[in-house]
């Protein structure tokens, strides 16, 4: 059962503040997971707020249907239908969108999703487990080559291609069906390990983002959340490795500059095209309080920009 698995939410008041929410406004929570930012969004919210949440885990899910709130409503669906999600909705545009990337504490914690290693559990790692091909799955069938890279692009493991070898020969023998024999296997040809890390921790963190297809689903939201700011509406996001950060780093940067125009062209200034969005101060990271008390917020980012209503970019 998940029911008791506590979920710490990471940059809670600095996500919630990033949003500057008003009173009468509404908000997107794209990624509810056990609803902490939902919760505070709504103590700031007043009576005529709005606040639609996005999951695509259905136990987070039934979760967000327990929260019992006029203000409030739930869908099943991943952030990467965000558009789709709100026009259904009869929504054209948002004061707010917050993103919290990655996996959460509670999918961490209940071994039978299978993201974690510290459990002998199946080898599942689906985000949403009502739908799509299970890591054990996709294992048994994956080309080598293929798996090689996706442990070395997505995991940043330099032993991916030994790794992917040896899983190859292993499944010839046995499927490869739970965590344990997927870190056993990794942890066997991972020559030098990293202080305080499980030698299987990138090859676990690879399959896991291929399998959802985080980065790819990253990159298919941030316009959308973009385009559906009002002007002056914010977006936050909240990172937590470096392939997640550059994404967001790299697409809040491109819609802060605005169109790059030839050098010398002829153009009054009143006639250069605005930029989109307009960053609101540095990356922010866990606090040493927060980090006693959440370990797991250690590689946490914030990055938070306005949407300016600009036609640039």
């Amino acid at each position: 059962m998940t029911g008791g698995l506590v979920h710490a939410t990471v940059l809670l008041d600095e996500a919630v503040a990033g949003l500057r929410v008003e009173a009468d406004g509404v908000y997107v929570d794209g990624t509810f997971g056990r609803g902490g930012h939902s919760r505070l969004i709504l103590e700031q919210l007043g009576a005529h707020g709005r606040l639609i949440a996005l999951d695509k885990d259905p136990v987070a899910v039934a979760a967000g249907r327990a929260l019992q709130d006029a203000r409030f409503q739930i869908v099943h669906s991943g952030f990467e239908h965000l558009r789709e999600v709100l026009r259904e909705l009869g929504i054209d545009k948002v004061d707010g969108v917050l993103l919290d990337l990655g996996v959460s504490s509670p999918q961490l914690d209940d071994a039978q999703r299978g993201f974690s290693f510290r459990f002998d559990a199946p080898l599942d790692m689906r985000m949403d487990t009502s739908r799509g091909e299970t890591a054990a799955q996709w294992l048994a069938t994956v080309d080598e080559g293929l798996l090689a890279e996706v442990i070395s692009d997505y995991g940043e493991e330099r032993f991916a291609r030994k790794i992917a070898r040896a899983l190859v020969i292993a499944r010839q023998e046995s499927p490869i069906v739970t965590t344990r024999q997927l870190s056993e296997i990794v942890a066997k040809n991972v020559h030098s390990r990293e202080p305080g890390k499980n030698p299987a921790t990138r090859t676990f963190q690879a399959v896991r983002i291929y399998i959802n297809r985080e980065l790819e689903e990253l990159e298919s939201v941030l316009p959308q959340c973009m385009d559906s700011l009002r002007a002056g509406g914010r977006m936050a996001v909240i990172s937590f490795h470096s392939l997640e950060d550059r994404i967001v780093k790299r697409f809040m940067r491109d819609m802060a500059q605005g169109d790059k125009l030839p050098r010398n062209l002829p153009i009054r200034a009143a006639e250069i095209p605005q930029a989109k969005l307009k960053l609101v101060g540095k990356a922010i990271h866990a606090s040493e309080r927060e980090l006693a008390l959440n370990p797991r917020a250690r590689s946490a980012v914030l990055r938070v920009a306005e949407y300016t209503g600009g036609a640039g970019a």
